[in-house]
């Protein structure tokens, strides 16, 4: 007798116990709360970079700097935009019964979003240092903060990911 029977209710087929079309809600939920804390942030740094070009301090950057800046801009316009991808991608398609895929296509752009978003972290970070300091020591500096995000962002959940899961316990594409 397989767990779906055993428990009295068909399409139960994962050890939560749950439908496909729980499952995908449960995901969905989950994937809306990581959502809110990196729109938050994506969302303040970028309403910050906005306002820098109407200083008077940006008028005097030099070509160097303002490119860097303008990088950054479209780089957290870009990350912006995947971050509240998954919320436009769910309404247009809600209701169609097909919310499985829409929780794997939401965290596809939500990964997106986080390498966007460090990206955009990485390109202020070393416009400002840059700006700030003007010493030869900011790529090695803005590098090591690099090498921190990629550890805590991707290493250390991937590691996580292939010494405590078997490879077919994901089934999130």
């Amino acid at each position: 007798m397989d767990r779906g029977s055993a428990s009295g209710e068909a399409g139960r087929s994962d050890s939560r116990e749950e439908t496909e079309d729980e499952r995908a809600d449960r995901r969905w939920q989950e994937l809306v709360q990581e959502i809110r804390v990196t729109q938050t942030g994506v969302q303040i740094l970028f309403g910050f970079l906005l306002t820098v070009v109407f200083t008077p301090a940006f008028q005097k950057l030099g070509q160097t700097d303002k490119t860097i800046y303008i990088v950054t801009v479209v780089l957290g316009a870009l990350a912006t935009g995947a971050l509240i991808g998954p919320v436009a991608f769910h309404r247009i398609v809600s209701g169609r019964r097909i919310k499985p895929l829409v929780v794997a296509w939401a965290s596809r752009l939500t990964f997106l979003g986080l390498v966007l978003l460090l990206a955009t972290l990485i390109s202020a970070l070393f416009l400002i240092l840059r700006t700030a300091t003007h010493d030869g020591f900011v790529p090695y500096l803005v590098a090591g903060v690099f090498a921190w995000y990629l550890a805590c962002w991707f290493v250390l959940p991937l590691w996580a990911r292939f010494r405590y899961t078997s490879a077919d316990s994901s089934d999130i594409p």
